[in-house]
This record gives structure tokens, C-alpha cells and sequence, in this order.
């Protein structure tokens, strides 16, 4: 496969069947959001692979999730950045206002998007250095261990003015054996409980932070460095265990060996062709009919999304961003509205639109049992680590999907997100004797669920209060 410069190509490019599958296995149903956002990913690789002069006039397929809260929006979004090793950055809509009034402005959201973006490109070059960087850390904490004698200490500054590109130590061969045996105590773990002390930087203190905020990039300078040079940076010694010491100088030696340059180079690529947005609570910046008040603000908000949706340059502190094949995917309930209620132009650059399916109470069982990450399974890991095995019988699971659809129905209904307030509800008392118990196999049947939840789904007040 040709690389036109896209990070995605440095790992397998899913196809759109590949894609829906690994979202099988953490999202129950929604099968045509999952088909809609796999097309959207697989087109980003398509684009990649047109002749260039066609390559930037292709705009990324932009998709609105229409659906209520809880029934998979979010995960969806997440995952799918997850399959692509993407930069990802989940926001809501109504965090922001117009231009002028209080609030943050829309362009900071590709600034924490690029942030985040050179912290993966950074994260991935450290792993690249890893070996070499812990080969460096060895010998530092030798030399903490055994410190050089003077004369070899001034034979190596000798070596070094000459130039010498390797260095022939005459030194006693005690010294050498010694270091070779601390060097096999080391690997073997066997000093790991010695203490030591090392040179660590003193983080300054947080006042920094408030002059740093959104939109002063625009002054094309970086308030952290500037301060920085300004103030010198201190550092202080730290007497802390071996195991702990060589993580700590590995960590500064694989910052030493990374290019930043690079990374800052690979982060503002990544973020330019595989970046996703998803902007929640899309339906909230839809204004009504009126003409004054805080309508006149969300439409506002709107034009100036509007921009970075279609696509423009943003100034960060790493440099410029383009967002034209950023990915957007916008959701809401739109209970009140609709998406046509959105300005033309904004409407015009979400192509694709999916409507959500309420989830059901067969859904709720599929959701506690069938995904990789369902809830069962997580409680039964959380209580084993207690050394207890816990067990759900079929019934008692159809008794607890049915009371949370029910939950919904007579309350707001938040989807999924019930399940997990009623399995708390449910697993109180066993959470906090677990500890305590003799019990070493608990079953959860139906008649337990109906005993533990029953009173409350029947006080509406206090199934307000609890579920």
C-alpha cells in the first residue's frame, strides 16, 4: 500500500465489515450508526488514496446521531477513534457561546484536540527509545550505586576534550567486577528495596496555569516557556526506592532521546487527517423562533462552528492546524428540534444522518452479558478480587434488565446508563461485606433482585432518589 504521509497507514486499514464487527464487541445493537461510521472511517482512507489534486477537494463525511441519552452515541464515537489510533476529543455543544459573551471559544476545541494528539505521537516515540532509554537509566543508577573513582573521572574528561569516540579505561579491574556484579543485582530485582538519591526538576508553582488559558495563542507565544526562561529551573534531590529510581530516569533519558520536532510534525499531521470530534448536545445550540434572549447566543455559536466545520487554519502553540478533513460527529436528542432547524450551511456539512434505536428490555440483557466489557462480567471481576465467586442465574438477569426498563419507563429515561445505577443498588450490601464474608460462592437468583429492588421501584420517591 502506498503512504501518502497519513499516520493511519501505519497499521491495518479495517474494512467497513471489519470496523462494524470490533464495535460488535462492546455495543449492543445500533447497527445502522455502526454502519454509518464505519463507512465514514473507511473513506478516510479512500481519500488517501486518490490522485492528490483530487485528495483535498474530498470533504469528510460528517454524521449527525439522532437518539435519547444512554444508548450508545458516545461509545460508538469512542471506539471507532479507539479502532483508528486517532486523536479523539468528546465536547459538548452547549460549553460554548457566541463570540462576545461569556464562555470558551470554539476554536480551543482543535488546540485540546492537537494536545492530545502530541501526547500519543509522544507517547508512541518513548515507547520507540524505550530500550535504549533504559540501557541509559542502568548505567546512571550504577553510577549512583558505585560512583567512579577521581582518577577515572578525570581520565574520562580527558578522553572526551581529545575526542576520543571510545574510551580505554586502565583503572584497578576490581572496580569493573564490582560494577558488573551490582549490574546482575540490579536486573535480577535483588535491590530494588535500597534507597537512593536522584536529581529530579521542582515543578513550578501552578500561577503559570492562569495566565495560560484558551486563546492566548493567538499572541504566537507560549506563556509556559516564556515564564520559564525567564524563571530558572530548579530541581531537588529525591531519595526514593531503586525500582522507583529507574523508572523515573528512564522516563527522563527516553525525553532526552525523542525528537520533539518530529513529534510536534507527526501530532499536527494526525490531527489533520484523523482527527474526531464529537460534539454532543448538538440540539441544545438550536435556537427557537425568538430573536432575543440566549437564542440570538446559541445561534451564534453555530456561525462559529461553522468555520472550523468547513474548514480552516487554527493557530496552537504547536502551529498551525487545518481542519478540513478533521472527522465531526455531532449527537443529540433533538426532542424539541430537529436537525433541519440547524443553519443551512451547518446542515450542508453533515451529509449523514442516523437515528438511534431505543433500546429495549431484550437490549438490556444483551448489554449486561454479551460484550466483552458487560456488566456482569465487571462486577464478578471486582468481587473475585475479594477472593469470592459470584454467579447470576439467567432469571435473575431478565429480572434486573426488566426492573431497569422499567425504571426508565416510569422516570427519565437515561437508556443503558440505568443499568448501572440499579446493578449498584443491587450489589450494595455484598460490595461492602465482601471483604468480611465467609461466603465463598454468592448466586445472584431472581428472587434476590426482586427482594433488593422491589421496594424501591414501588416508592416513586425513592426510586427518584436512588435509581
Amino acid at each position: 500500500m502506498e503512504d501518502n504521509g497519513n499516520p493511519e497507514t501505519e497499521q491495518k486499514v479495517l474494512t467497513p465489515r471489519e470496523i462494524v464487527s470490533e464495535l460488535d464487541k462492546y455495543i449492543v445493537g445500533q447497527d445502522k450508526a455502526k454502519r454509518s461510521v464505519s463507512i465514514a472511517l473507511r473513506n478516510r482512507w479512500r481519500r488517501q488514496q486518490v490522485p492528490p489534486e483530487l485528495r483535498d477537494e474530498i470533504a469528510p463525511k460528517n454524521i449527525i446521531m439522532i437518539g435519547p441519552t444512554g444508548v450508545g452515541k458516545t461509545e460508538i464515537a469512542r471506539r471507532l477513534a479507539r479502532l483508528a489510533n486517532s486523536p479523539f476529543l468528546k465536547i459538548e455543544a452547549s460549553k460554548f457561546t457566541e463570540v462576545g459573551y461569556v464562555g470558551r471559544d470554539v476554536e480551543s476545541i482543535i488546540r485540546d484536540l492537537t494536545e492530545l494528539a502530541v501526547n500519543m505521537a509522544k507517547q508512541e516515540e518513548q515507547e520507540k527509545v524505550k530500550a535504549k532509554a533504559m540501557e541509559l537509566a542502568e548505567e546512571k543508577l550504577l553510577d549512583i550505586l558505585l560512583p567512579k573513582p577521581k582518577k577515572e573521572i578525570e581520565q574520562d574528561t580527558g578522553d572526551k576534550r581529545e575526542g576520543m569516540l571510545e574510551v580505554v579505561k586502565n583503572g584497578p579491574s576490581d572496580s569493573n567486577a564490582t560494577r558488573e556484579k551490582l549490574r546482575r543485582l540490579l536486573r535480577q530485582g535483588k535491590l530494588d528495596e535500597r534507597y537512593v538519591e536522584l536529581e529530579v526538576s521542582d515543578k513550578p508553582f501552578p500561577l503559570i496555569e492562569v495566565f495560560s488559558g484558551a486563546g492566548l495563542e493567538e499572541l504566537d507565544i507560549n506563556v509556559k516557556d516564556l515564564f520559564g526562561q525567564i524563571l530558572p529551573s530548579k530541581t531537588k534531590k529525591k531519595r526514593v526506592k531503586v525500582k522507583e529510581a529507574i523508572e523515573i530516569i528512564t522516563q527522563q533519558e527516553s525525553q532526552r532521546l525523542i525528537d520533539l520536532d518530529k513529534v510536534v510534525e507527526k501530532a499536527i499531521q494526525r490531527t489533520e487527517h484523523n482527527g474526531i470530534i464529537f460534539l454532543d448536545e448538538l440540539d441544545k445550540i438550536v435556537g427557537s423562533d425568538t430573536t432575543s434572549g440566549p437564542d440570538v447566543s446559541r445561534e451564534g455559536v453555530q456561525r462559529d462552528l461553522l468555520p472550523i466545520v468547513e474548514g480552516s487554519t487554527v493557530l496552537t502553540k504547536y502551529g498551525m492546524v487545518k481542519t478540513d478533513h478533521i472527522l465531526f460527529i455531532a449527537s443529540g436528542a433533538f426532542h424539541g428540534s430537529k436537525p433541519s432547524d440547524l443553519l443551512p450551511e451547518l446542515q450542508g456539512r453533515f451529509p449523514i444522518r442516523v437515528e438511534l434505536d431505543p433500546l429495549t428490555q431484550e437490549d438490556f440483557v444483551r448489554i449486561l452479558t454479551e460484550p466483552q466489557n458487560a456488566l456482569i462480567t465487571q462486577y464478578i471481576a471486582l468481587i473475585a478480587t475479594e477472593g469470592i465467586t459470584l454467579k447470576f442465574t439467567e432469571s435473575a438477569i431478565a429480572q434486573i434488565a426488566e426492573m431497569a426498563f422499567e425504571a426508565n419507563e416510569s422516570m427519565e429515561n437515561i437508556g443503558a446508563r440505568r443499568l448501572h445505577t440499579v446493578m449498584e443498588a443491587l450489589l450494595d450490601d455484598i460490595s461492602f461485606n465482601a471483604s468480611d464474608t465467609q461466603d465463598k460462592e454468592i448466586t445472584i437468583d431472581k428472587e434476590y433482585v426482586k427482594e433488593r429492588l422491589s421496594e424501591i421501584l414501588e416508592d416513586i420517591n425513592l426510586s427518584r432518589y436512588i435509581l
